[in-house]
């Protein structure tokens, strides 16, 4: 966990319920979970495996060693998780330095948001090395706060990444708005117990309490969020 503005969480709107927003970044913020699906393809291809695409949904959005795992599993691949690990990042490394799409709206948010001065956090289960590589075309100034799968006990879909960026950033969980793209990190940050907002990339996600379903990050600004909040008093 890296944090670049210590006591960040002193500075949320006076007055609103809002303390924070935690924010995923494949597919969230960069339009990379295709990425990750490609990688993964070309790698298994490598080593003489097709994999189905019905197994997309299944890796999409979870920690490394948990998609890693399952693709060994269901090809029989004769690699370890350790050595898969590190030719998927390398070859994801390899992409997002030919290119790193926005998803639309995520540059106009974060601008917003670090306008206002709101309590900002990155919150991925990508590893540090993803993470950092992909700070520089977000801008890690806004951020006060990155959270990486690879540096917390235990990651999405536990709610672990979300407690621990709350914490750093000195707000209430319940307090915070976290916006995710799948239903693994949807579910770490209701069980970490805040309000989120569904923006799905692969597969659908229905809305539920305290789970506000949007179409595209366009839909989302800082009176957007704020409402949310209020809602919830």
């Amino acid at each position: 966990m890296t944090s670049t503005v210590p006591a960040l969480g002193t500075r949320s709107a006076e007055g609103s319920a809002l303390q924070a927003v935690l924010l995923d970044m494949d597919g969230t913020l960069v339009d990379t979970e295709g990425f990750w699906w490609d990688v993964e393809v070309e790698v298994f291809a490598s080593l003489g495996h097709t994999l189905d695409e019905s197994w997309r949904h299944v890796v999409v959005g979870g920690p490394m060693t948990r998609s890693a795992g399952f693709l060994i599993e269901a090809t029989g691949a004769d690699i370890t998780l350790d050595e898969l690990t590190v030719l998927l990042n390398d070859g994801f490394e390899d992409r997002i330095g030919r290119a790193l799409p926005l998803m639309p709206g995520a540059g106009r948010l974060l601008a917003e948001l670090y306008a206002y001065e709101i309590p900002t956090a990155l919150v991925s289960a990508s590893h540090r090395r993803i993470i950092d590589r992909v700070l520089t075309s977000l801008g890690a100034h806004h951020f006060g706060l990155t959270v990486a799968g690879d540096e917390v006990p235990r990651t999405k879909p536990h709610p672990d990444p979300y407690l621990a960026a709350a914490a750093g950033l000195g707000a209430d969980p319940a307090r915070c708005a976290v916006i995710e793209d799948t239903a693994t990190g949807v579910a770490a940050a209701e069980a970490a117990g805040c309000h989120v907002v569904a923006v799905p990339s692969v597969a659908p996600i229905a809305p539920a309490l305290r789970r506000t379903v949007v179409t595209s990050l366009e839909e989302v600004d800082l009176a957007f969020l704020h409402g949310l909040m209020t809602e919830m008093r």
